[in-house]
């Protein structure tokens, strides 16, 4: 990922804080094939390696994880993201040399991803993810209500995924590069904005109130 040093994230607790508001990444795999990609929920273990190490699944069906991979796998974590329009910028009226950009937030990590069948791990994985998602809720649903019989049968349909984390790349890019008026700017334009993201983008601008 293209990271021009105003933009790069480095601190291993924000890049793991950023990849665990994502809820559904793309695990990328270059096979002799060509390259392979499937979007899945995936969650971090960070007590794990140096870095954290990744848990989800795939369909068996899917022939990504029979192809074995050629290089380390991506995992991509996209984070909020904006249109940025040059008429925001108090610059604009200065000398008019201003274009739109895009505003953004990613994580990518790499590593090499192992697949297993194991009904138990498969079985930890796949409740470990439900509670994931299920907490916030005010009556959760639980793997443990579904059937058995049906919770078995599902399970022999699945194939777990587990990528010990070799290295991480951290963007996020928030107009940093822009004069402080320049910011001022594009926050109050992305706050007015009827989109729920643009306004999260816009909490997200470094300016002298914040």
């Amino acid at each position: 990922m293209y990271t021009p040093p105003a933009f790069r994230e480095d601190d291993p607790a924000t890049l793991h804080a950023m990849m665990r508001e994502t809820r559904l990444a793309t695990l990328v795999t270059a096979t002799a094939e060509g390259l392979l990609a499937t979007p899945l929920p995936l969650f971090l273990d960070d007590t794990e390696g140096a870095n954290g190490v990744l848990y989800g699944h795939v369909a068996k069906a899917n022939p990504q994880w029979k192809a074995p991979p050629l290089a380390e796998a991506l995992v991509i974590f996209p984070g909020p993201e904006a249109y940025i329009s040059p008429s925001w910028y108090a610059s604009k009226q200065e000398h008019g040399k201003v274009v739109p950009t895009w505003n953004y937030a990613a994580v990518h990590a790499y590593g090499w991803p192992e697949f297993f069948e194991d009904e138990d791990h498969l079985r930890e994985i796949v409740t470990r993810l439900t509670d994931l998602h299920e907490r916030p809720r005010a009556e959760p649903w639980s793997v443990a209500d579904a059937p058995e019989a049906f919770v078995r049968a599902q399970l022999k349909g699945i194939v777990g995924v587990r990528l010990p984390i070799a290295r991480l790349e951290g963007k996020r890019k928030m107009s940093q590069n822009r004069p402080e008026a320049d910011r001022e700017g594009v926050a109050a334009g992305l706050r007015a904005s009827p989109r729920e993201g643009d306004r999260e983008v816009g909490a997200m601008i470094p300016t002298a109130r914040r």
